[in-house]
Formats: structure tokens, C-alpha cells, sequence
């Protein structure tokens, strides 16, 4: 997993819990880099999940709600370092629709290790779209915070129900209806 990944999780976990959790999460794991990050870095993603354990053992919160808030400061970071490509496009059914065939493709020019999910548009019109999202990591609901945040940055909402497709949440369909 790219350590962009990491670095932004701790960032956000110090602006909402303090660098007291931050520290704490770390040294609670048994994180093979230690716990140190760079954004260009690759690491387990075995860290990630021991950091989230942590931090929803800590918080009491559950790591689905984490994962949904996490993706929404993550979206920020994408807008932030990234302001081209969302203006690419003009819908956010459209830039939903383009995460495998655009989006990831310009993900992995970048970082061209970067291990990635794939989602596989199944029906598309044009207020509605259904995908299936694949990953051995099942982080459907960063998936569906970037997906929640896409529709606000087109001031716009929708309703998305996610449906899981093997039980472990590594295939997961979405079906999103804008409003």
C-alpha cells in the first residue's frame, strides 16, 4: 500500500484524536516499518488494518464508520494535489463511472506499484450507475466516502446502497441513484 495511504491516516488521526492517539496506535501495533511513513513509500497493508484495529479499539468507533470518514479527508487530499482531474470531468456519475479506465490508469503513472481496486461498471444511465468493486483489502467503505464526497463536490447528492457480494466485503456491489 502507498505510504500516501499512511501519512494522510496519521494526519488525520492527530487532527481529530491528537498526536497522543497518533502515538498511541502506533506503539500498540507491531508495525514492521515502525510506524514511520513517506508519501512515496510502500508498505504492508497488514499496518494499515493494525492501525485501524487500534484506533476503533481506542475510539469505540467501528472501522467501516473510520474507513467512510478517512476517504472523505482523503478525497481533499486527491482535490488538493490533483485539481485537473476532477475537473475532467462534469458529472459525478461520469467521473464515478471512469475510476478503472481513467482515474487509476493516471493513479498508476504515478505510482506504478500501487496495488488497486478495481471497479467494474455492470449498468450505467444517466442519474444511476451500478459497480462492482473488487479488492483483497474489502475497504468498501473508503470506496463509498470517495463516492459520497464525488457528489458533493458536484453539489449534488445521491442515494448509494452497497450490497456485499462475498461476505468478507472483497466484491461489493454499489448502486447509486443521483437525486
Amino acid at each position: 500500500m502507498k505510504g500516501i495511504v499512511f501519512t494522510e491516516f496519521l494526519e488525520l488521526v492527530e487532527d481529530k484524536f491528537g498526536l497522543e492517539m497518533v502515538d498511541n496506535i502506533i506503539s500498540s501495533s507491531n508495525l514492521e516499518s515502525g510506524g514511520v511513513y513517506t508519501a512515496v513509500g510502500t508498505y504492508n497493508f497488514s499496518e494499515m488494518l493494525q492501525l485501524l484495529q487500534q484506533l476503533s479499539t481506542n475510539t469505540g468507533i467501528s472501522i467501516d464508520d473510520l474507513l467512510l470518514v478517512y476517504a472523505e479527508h482523503f478525497f481533499s487530499v486527491l482535490k488538493d494535489s490533483y485539481p485537473g482531474l476532477l475537473e475532467t470531468y462534469k458529472d459525478p456519475i461520469e467521473m464515478i463511472s471512469s475510476i478503472e479506465n481513467h482515474i487509476h490508469v493516471e493513479v498508476r503513472k504515478i505510482y506504478p506499484d500501487a496495488e488497486l481496486p478495481t471497479f467494474e461498471v455492470v449498468e450505467k444511465s444517466e442519474n444511476s450507475l451500478i459497480v462492482i468493486y473488487r479488492s483483497s483489502r474489502a475497504m468498501h467503505h473508503f470506496g463509498l466516502g470517495l463516492m459520497n464526497k464525488t457528489f458533493e463536490h458536484f453539489n449534488s447528492t445521491a442515494n448509494i446502497v452497497l450490497e456485499k457480494l462475498k461476505e468478507d466485503g472483497t466484491e461489493v456491489k454499489f448502486l447509486i441513484n443521483k437525486n
